[in-house]
C-alpha cells in the first residue's frame, strides 16, 4: 500500500501582513510622539527603534530615513491611515465634488479640515520649523506645501464650475486665497496664539473662504 500523498501545507500571509502592518503602525506612533516631544532634529532612528520596540534596521527598512519617516508620519495623520490610497480617491473628498451647492462644499471641506487640524497642524508646523535648518526637512516642507497647492487648484476648479465664484477674480487669484486660508499658519493664530476651538476655526475658514471666493450671484 502506497504512503498517502501529502498536500503541501498552504502558507497563510495574512498573519505576517497583518504583523507587519502592526509594527508599522509602532513605528509611525513611536516617531510621531518623539518628533512632538523633541523635535525633528533632536529624533534619531535608534529613538524611534527603541520607543517602538524593534530593530534600527527594521525602522530604516520600512522608511529609508529620517525625512521619508517625517512625511509618512504627516501622510498618516492627514489620512487617519496608512493605506495607499490618494486623498482625491477618499470618501471625503468624494462627497466634496458630488455636492452641487458651492458654499456647502466649502462648509463641508472646512469642517473637516478642522476636526483633522488637531492631529495634522501640529506635524504640519514641525515640518515646517525643521526646514529652517535641515535640508531633508525642507525637501519634505516644499512636498507638503506642493500637495497643499495642487489639492487647492482642484478645488478651485470645483467650485469655479459651480459657475458661483466671484469674477472679479481669476482662476488663480481664487486658488491662492483657499490656499492662504488652508495654510498651517492660520491654525497656529487662531488656535495656539489666541485659544480659538477647532470648532470655532472650521467656522471662520467657512465664512472667510466663501466670502473671498463666492459671488452673491451666479457667475
Amino acid at each position: 500500500m502506497s504512503d498517502p500523498v501529502k498536500t503541501p501545507r498552504r502558507y497563510d500571509a495574512s498573519r505576517r501582513q497583518a504583523q507587519a502592518g502592526e509594527t508599522r503602525a509602532r513605528m509611525l506612533a513611536a516617531a510621531r510622539d518623539l518628533f512632538l516631544e523633541k523635535g525633528y532634529a533632536g529624533t534619531a532612528m535608534p529613538d524611534v527603534a527603541r520607543a517602538a520596540g524593534v530593530s534600527v534596521q527594521a525602522v530604516y527598512k520600512a522608511f529609508a530615513n529620517k525625512a521619508s519617516l517625517l512625511k509618512t508620519v504627516f501622510d498618516v495623520a492627514v489620512a487617519g491611515d496608512d493605506e495607499a490610497v490618494p486623498m482625491a480617491d477618499r470618501d471625503t473628498v468624494a462627497a466634496v465634488i458630488a455636492e452641487p451647492d458651492a458654499r456647502r462644499k466649502i462648509e463641508m471641506y472646512t469642517a473637516h479640515l478642522a476636526a483633522l487640524a488637531p492631529r495634522v497642524a501640529p506635524v504640519q508646523l514641525l515640518v515646517r520649523d525643521a526646514a529652517h535648518t535641515d535640508p531633508a526637512a525642507a525637501a519634505v516642507w516644499e512636498q507638503i506645501r506642493g500637495e497643499m497647492f495642487a489639492a487647492m487648484t482642484m478645488f478651485t476648479r470645483d467650485l469655479v464650475a459651480t459657475g458661483r465664484t466671484r469674477p472679479d477674480r481669476s482662476d488663480d487669484e481664487l486658488r491662492d486665497l483657499l490656499w492662504t486660508y488652508h495654510s498651517p499658519e492660520v491654525y497656529e493664530l487662531l488656535v495656539l496664539a489666541r485659544g480659538w476651538t477647532a470648532q470655532r476655526y472650521g467656522e471662520f475658514l467657512a465664512e472667510a473662504m466663501s466670502a473671498a471666493v463666492l459671488a452673491t450671484a451666479p457667475r
